[in-house]
């Protein structure tokens, strides 16, 4: 093997980890949270944009714009479900619960073959929170939001670290029972994003192969990056003259790469010098048809500031109407 990418999330890079590491390969890792914190591996490489303490990335931003509301939430109710990055995600939240003096009056995880969501909803609404920060997988993030729906769960804040909303199969089947929801994301078609060079040019040609390649229509959250982490290998070998596994890495490591999610610069772990995980709110969704998430207005940037796209709508209750 002269060159390893792992597979998409946490789960599916955590047991590579150490096979690279004794085989000395340089990895490429496609969205996987904190995998590294744990082995501190010198030639792994993170292309999601968690930054350098990546377990409170999936909710800094959530919990930070939930402090500047006012009046300020109080209370907060944390639920995931008991697999490697939800309770990654839960763990980060926790700290930024007591690091913005929160009240937690519900944590707790569910089983990953959980189907029914509803108890845990009602659980959680018989708690009152302010705050609702939810850490889930795909179909676990449809499950809840369809509970939470049911069951009339109206904090103040809802969403966070929720896989899946970002997903246009979901978007399209979900339609306005997204709006109102903040949650992480890492592109979203905003006039910061869609102004990077190459990006415009990489989605026209993903999109006119996608149909026939059964994927994602309008490939708006892993491939901008699963392309992006091939510039960075494909640079790294141009530069290197060969597949050295070392001096791959060493050249990854001590350089800043161009790209189409932007400019690439790897820090401690392994993962990006700076990080650069959004926080989004689905507003204004109306009906299910496609073409209303293709452009700007669907999917508001909230966090970061210098990436902001528009202003939050407050409490969760208000978007909905």
């Amino acid at each position: 093997v002269d060159l390893v990418i792992s597979g998409y999330g946490t789960n599916l890079i955590a047991p590579l980890m150490p096979i690279a590491m004794e085989r000395k390969l340089t990895v490429m890792g496609m969205f996987g949270l904190a995998n590294n914190e744990k082995y501190q591996y010198a030639n792994y490489f993170q292309i999601q944009p968690a930054g350098p303490d990546p377990q409170i990335s999936t909710a800094i931003g959530f919990f930070e714009l939930a402090a500047r509301q006012t009046p300020k939430p109080q209370t907060v109710a944390m639920v995931g479900a008991d697999a490697e990055y939800p309770q990654n995600a839960l763990v980060g939240a926790r700290e930024l619960v007591k690091k913005f003096g929160f009240k937690t009056v519900y944590d707790k995880t569910y089983p990953p073959s959980t189907v029914d969501y509803t108890p845990i909803v009602r659980a959680i609404k018989a708690t009152n929170p302010d705050i609702v920060f939810v850490a889930s997988y795909p179909p676990d993030s449809v499950g809840m939001l369809r509970a939470a729906l049911e069951v009339g769960l109206q904090p103040k804040i809802f969403g966070g670290g929720m896989v899946g909303l970002m997903f246009t199969s979901v978007m399209t089947s979900m339609g306005p029972m997204l709006n109102g929801i903040v949650n992480y994301d890492f592109w979203a078609p905003e006039p910061s994003f869609l102004a990077m060079p190459g990006i415009k040019e990489f989605l026209k040609e993903y999109q006119a192969r996608a149909d026939k390649a059964g994927v994602d229509p309008l490939g708006y959250y892993l491939p901008p990056y699963s392309y992006a982490l091939m510039q960075i290998l494909g640079q790294a070998i141009e530069a290197t003259k060969g597949l050295d596994q070392q001096k791959i890495a060493d050249h990854i490591r001590a350089n800043e790469f161009s790209t189409v999610v932007g400019k690439v610069k790897f820090g401690k772990n392994g993962e990006w010098a700076k990080g650069r995980t959004l926080m989004v709110q689905y507003q204004k969704i109306q009906g299910t048809g496609i073409d209303q998430f293709r452009g700007p207005g669907k999917k508001i940037v909230l966090y970061p500031d210098d990436l902001r796209s528009g202003a939050i709508i407050y409490p969760y209750a208000a978007a909905k109407n």
